[in-house]
């Protein structure tokens, strides 16, 4: 009888041996791969090879270069990999398997596309990492230590976070690093488990797009800073990244006007993920910002934003985590930051943080490549979903306070006091008899307009502040103003484009064109419709117009340089302009703009060269763009108005685009009426935009709603969105990863912040998933349970044989026995509760981040650790903070 329990006893030490041995072959042969991975003789066996060593839910993963040679300098290389398993899986530790001597930066991202699947790529061309989205989930640069997770946090990869391929980018810097032909296999390894984590990590970006770092200027400041709309998330870690100006980098959360700090590094260190302020939480209605302070000391020229060596950049990475239920893997931030915002941000922000000279001449080679392109990639990715849009444009219905009397409303502009300047044609009109085949204008005999065609509007109340251009003016057009304050204007009757000056004496400065006669030459315009005068040149750019198809250049003091039609990537079927409308000069980029009305797009040139740059033509507009505009926000947003196309009708409205990725980000329209023929657009410093409608001689203003401030969009009441938020978080679950992202979003803004307290409630017990820890503790009960029952069973037998002296048992006193082992033994046994009180788990914080520790420093900090704690997490921390 004793025999039974003994051969159990035998067979379960087996197993536990077995499996202990599997942990450290593991952990043996891991540290083996890392040791041999830089030593180029070992390099060539490992081509094309991805090792992948798998214990019951734990395993790691070599992502390594196939033994390349770049063949020059800042050469960008790909390589993809599979995500290892068709099941979800999740990355617990990044370990860096490269140096600063031959490589420049890693990055990696996760997408379900990448560009290839057979061999590594140049993906320093137009070619890039994926042909979806990517989302960056680790940086490294300048030998930086390892980055290790919290526990119970990890990346989300494979079959339901829409990232089924890791996508491992490096940047070889100095080629000279090559002189001895060795073929790199640099990478990283990615230690991973199968096991479902209660918290997955993701990557906030703040990146400045729009910074300018002036010659010899002591201090420059980035400032970049969002509002935050979704779900909590705990940052763990932060890193810094700028070129060889960039001093400090600092980022923060804002709460009630509280700046508290989430990281502070200098970028000239090692560019690692550092440990964040575990004390900082962010939720819906925080404010995350981040500044970094430049010098262009020893500068001879501006620097802008950009990839290259001599350019710089900004960028504030927050590795945080968040619930699985609500989980984003990536969100950024690229708008510029209010002075009123900033001038209350903390001094530390400002001083520069030392580094030794003997670091900086360590990595200063780093600075003379064509540098980061971690910048490129993220802007260039042409995807919908990299907009982080919170907000709608509302018409405000009570502006003009009162009326404003206006004409034919054709073109609209802002002074240097950011005050609303409107052009109307008073009582004259275009009508179908004001011009004849020649396009000579029919109505002089009707005299100038007698109004004032020109008025400054308070752009809060629609007073009027200003009035001028009496008798000046036949059919007025289009209008701007110079740094000068002076008005630039069109007259399509007269055939001119005149600079009028703002003093109220109504001079005429300079004109272009011979009045009212019409022309194609370098002296004559017919019908102009816009013009653009660059404040830094001078430079006058006059679109001419609904005769001619051309955009002319003219010096400050009005000679002619140069012109140009419309342009065409492919020159082979270039379509000319049919009535260039309007004109935005995009200052930041040194580009110009033009509404090619007919043609229903938008064109944009090199200002300098009028070299084609890009095209913006959308199925929305219907075939007509009648205006655009431009604010420097973010990476650029233009703001256009379509008009009414008998061919293709469409809804009459404004538009606010993305610059770089040209997608529609929101359009928008008057509450009651409808646009009739919306002639211009203009955009305030404030955010607020104006349009003129010339037929329904109206000014309309609209301002952004936050979708949160809204009590009712699209007749949907705030109590019906609480209905609807179980199945919105379902669709967002069938969805790609960063389309659930945006998805989330606009299910969070939607809930009033009650709700978004109660989900953080629901958050904050934290308790470990049944489904993981209850198997193992099965398995062992299963295990147990016949050896104690046998035992029971012989102790009781020998205690009746010696009470009582009998040779059989009752077998009903034996099934009553094994029925109240059962009862204690199992009934009273509460699986999900018995990890948490074993570890004693609170909500008082987590292992603060190490990221300085070795590979062997991990393994024995964890060798303590049973397998089911290896990768256990401890719940978030709670906060009031």
């Amino acid at each position: 009888m004793m025999g039974v329990p003994a051969s159990c006893v035998v067979v379960l030490t087996f197993i536990l041996y077995s499996h202990s041995m599997k942990i450290q072959s593991t952990l043996h042969v891991s540290k083996r791969s890392q040791e041999n991975v830089l030593n180029p003789s070992k390099c060539v066996s490992r081509t094309n090879q991805q090792q992948i060593i798998a214990n019951p839910y734990n395993f790691s993963v070599d992502l390594r270069m196939p033994g390349v040679i770049p063949t020059g300098s800042d050469t960008y290389l790909c390589m993809a990999f599979p995500v290892p398993t068709r099941q979800d899986a999740y990355i617990v530790d990044f370990i860096p398997l490269a140096s600063m001597d031959t490589v420049h930066h890693m990055l990696l991202f996760g997408c379900q596309t990448p560009v290839s699947t057979h061999s590594f790529w140049d993906c320093g061309s137009v070619q890039g990492t994926c042909e979806d989205e990517p989302a960056i989930m680790y940086a490294w640069a300048r030998n930086a230590p390892p980055t290790k997770l919290p526990k119970d946090v990890g990346f989300k990869v494979g079959r339901s976070s829409g990232m089924s391929y890791f996508v491992l980018q490096i940047h070889y810097g100095d080629i000279s690093a090559f002189k001895d032909h060795h073929k790199d296999c640099s990478g990283l390894t990615l230690r991973m488990t199968s096991r479902p984590q209660p918290f997955i990590a993701g990557i906030y970006l703040l990146m400045s797009v729009d910074t300018v770092i002036l010659p010899g200027k002591r201090v420059t400041d980035a400032d970049v800073a969002c509002d935050y709309t979704s779900y909590p998330i705990y940052p763990f870690a932060f890193r810094t990244h700028t070129h060889r100006l960039g001093k400090v980098v600092s980022g923060y959360r804002i709460r009630d006007g509280k700046w508290t700090l989430i990281g502070r590094q200098s970028p000239q260190l090692p560019q690692a993920f550092y440990p964040a302020n575990k004390q900082v939480n962010v939720k819906y209605g925080d404010t995350l910002a981040a500044r970094c302070v430049f010098t262009g000391e020893g500068k001879t020229s501006k620097t802008y934003i950009g990839g290259t060596s001599d350019d710089e950049m900004c960028n504030f990475y927050i590795m945080y985590y968040m619930d699985s239920r609500h989980a984003i893997p990536y969100m950024n931030c690229m708008e510029m930051g209010s002075e009123e915002l900033f001038q209350h941000i903390p001094t530390e922000a400002n001083v520069p943080i030392k580094v030794s000279p003997s670091h900086m001449n360590s990595v200063m080679h780093l600075g003379q490549s064509t540098d980061d392109h971690d910048h490129a990639v993220l802007l260039d990715t042409n995807k919908p979903e990299t907009v982080d849009q919170d907000y709608h444009f509302e018409q405000v219905s009570a502006w003009p306070q009162s009326s404003l009397q206006l004409g034919q409303v054709s073109g609209l502009a802002l002074d240097s006091d950011s005050n609303l300047v409107i052009f109307h044609r008073g009582d004259h009109h275009w009508g179908a008899d004001s011009f004849n085949n020649q396009a000579r204008y029919q109505q002089r005999s009707l005299g100038p307009i007698q109004q004032s065609a020109i008025l400054v509007v308070d752009p809060s109340k629609g007073s009027i502040l200003k009035a001028s251009g009496r008798n000046m003016f036949f059919l007025p057009h289009g209008i701007t103003t110079d740094k000068e304050n002076n008005y630039w204007v069109t007259d399509v009757a007269l055939h001119q484009v005149l600079k009028v000056s703002s003093d109220g004496k109504d001079r005429t400065l300079m004109a272009l064109g011979e009045a009212f006669i019409p022309g194609s030459d370098n002296n004559h315009f017919c019908q102009p419709t816009d013009v653009a005068v660059d404040t830094e040149s001078g430079n006058i750019f006059v679109s001419d117009g609904y005769c001619n198809a051309r955009i002319i250049k003219f010096s400050a003091d009005g000679k002619y340089l140069s012109e140009w039609g419309a342009g065409s990537s492919d020159r082979r079927r270039r379509i000319p302009f049919q009535i260039p409308h309007s004109l935005v000069l995009l200052p930041d980029k040194k580009e110009i703009c033009v509404a090619d009305r007919e043609n229903g797009r938008i064109q944009c040139f090199i200002a300098e060269t009028g070299e084609f740059v890009k095209e913006i033509k959308k199925d929305e507009f219907g075939g007509e763009v009648f205006a655009v505009s431009y604010s420097p926000t973010g990476d650029g947003l233009i703001f256009a108005v379509n008009g009414e196309s008998l061919s293709r009708p469409v809804p009459i409205r404004g538009f606010v685009i993305d610059y770089s990725t040209k997608d529609i980000l929101d359009t928008f329209s008057p509450n009651k009426k409808e646009f009739k023929m919306p002639h211009d657009i203009a955009e305030t410093r404030d955010g607020s935009v104006f349009v003129g409608d010339a037929s329904s001689k109206s000014v309309y203003k609209f301002t952004t709603e936050k979708l949160h401030h809204s009590v009712k969009k699209a007749g949907i009441e705030v109590q019906e969105l609480e209905e609807m938020d179980a199945v919105v978080q379902t669709k967002v679950k069938q969805d790609t990863s960063k389309t659930a992202a945006i998805q989330e979003k606009q299910t969070v803004v939607q809930k009033t912040q009650p709700q978004l307290e109660a989900d953080k409630e629901r958050k904050s017990p934290a308790k470990p998933n049944k489904g993981e820890r209850v198997l193992p503790v099965i398995i062992t009960t299963l295990l147990l349970i016949p050896l104690v029952v046998v035992i029971s069973i012989g102790v009781f037998i020998s205690w009746r044989k010696y009470n009582q002296r009998e040779v059989k048992a009752e077998p009903s006193s034996v099934r009553g026995i094994l029925g109240k082992i059962r009862g204690k033994a199992v009934g009273s046994l509460n699986l999900g509760n018995f990890f948490p009180s074993h570890k004693g788990y609170s909500r008082q914080g987590f292992d603060q981040l190490s990221t300085e520790g070795s590979d062997q420093e991990r393994n024995d900090e964890d060798s303590s650790d049973s397998e089911n704690e290896e990768y256990s997490a401890l719940p978030p921390p709670q906060s009031s903070s």
